[in-house]
């Protein structure tokens, strides 16, 4: 049997083989959990920034290209030296965390491409983070209005990003380092107030107390009255009437006369 007529065939199988595998990269195609993919077409209508590929296994012409991009949460830190309203110099690091709108990547990879991190995000939350350090004094940023100042660098960064479908999840400021000599200062007003606020609170808290013992001694003393202005001569002798009928009936001896004592009340004798 002859097997020569067949070796053409093999030929070409093997270079239909090398061949697939060279351009299967260009073929197939895998986009992961967290990640979502833009297709340009390069003899179509270009960038397709509507039809966005989500996760799994993908096919496309060889001479289209695809980019794929994480939409996961990502976090970048930044160290600046700042001024404040006073134009005192502080340096500040902050931590920003942020991801791209997963719907919104091909408006973000025509704008910026694979770079809006370092183009967009970076020098946008560098710039709003000393535009708003600037409104407040030292003392602001580092003590009293710390919060404020970290929710208002996040909304004025989200404002400007979002409008090029990037979200801003948070901002946080992860250290403040003032000169020494104006951190001491700080510090300082900061005990002393503390300590004004202790002594403060003391003087209400026994405020509180003369207020307690002059209404209770207020009270005590209107029920006195009370009492006094209704112990009348009759009321008396019959509270008088009333008590030595309950010792006539105690087993002990005793002398009791009726209207002998000081103002006609029983007086008793003896009590053994």
């Amino acid at each position: 049997m002859n097997n020569r007529r067949f070796i053409p065939f093999i030929v070409l199988g093997i270079i239909v083989f090398f061949v697939l595998a060279g351009v299967s990269s260009n073929l197939f195609y895998t986009i992961e959990a967290g990640e979502r993919g833009v297709l340009f077409y390069k003899f179509g209508d270009g960038l397709d920034k509507e039809n966005i590929q989500g996760p799994g296994f993908h096919t496309k012409a060889p001479w289209n290209e695809v980019y794929i991009y994480s939409v996961r949460e990502q976090s970048r830190d930044e160290n600046m030296d700042v001024l404040d309203k006073s134009g005192l110099s502080i340096h500040v690091d902050v931590t920003v965390r942020f991801n791209p709108l997963p719907d919104k990547i091909g408006f973000v990879h025509e704008k910026f491409n694979k770079d809006y991190v370092e183009i967009l995000v970076a020098p946008e939350v560098r710039s709003t983070v000393r535009q708003v350090m600037g409104r407040f004094t030292a003392e602001e940023i580092y003590s009293t209005k710390r919060a404020e100042v970290e929710a208002t660098i996040k909304e004025e960064s989200e404002r400007i990003l979002i409008a090029n479908n990037v979200h801003m999840v948070a901002l946080l400021i992860r250290s403040i380092n003032l000169p020494e000599q104006i951190k001491g200062a700080i510090e300082n007003k900061l005990q002393q107030q503390q300590e004004a606020l202790a002594y403060q609170f003391r003087l209400d808290k026994e405020k509180s107390e003369a207020e307690r013992k002059r209404i209770a001694a207020e009270g005590e003393s209107r029920a006195n009255n009370i009492i006094n202005n209704s112990l009348t001569d009759k009321l008396l002798k019959m509270r008088g009437i009333e008590a030595t009928l309950e010792l006539s009936k105690s087993p002990n001896s005793k002398i009791i006369v009726v209207g002998s004592g000081k103002d006609g009340m029983p007086l008793i004798l003896g009590n053994n």
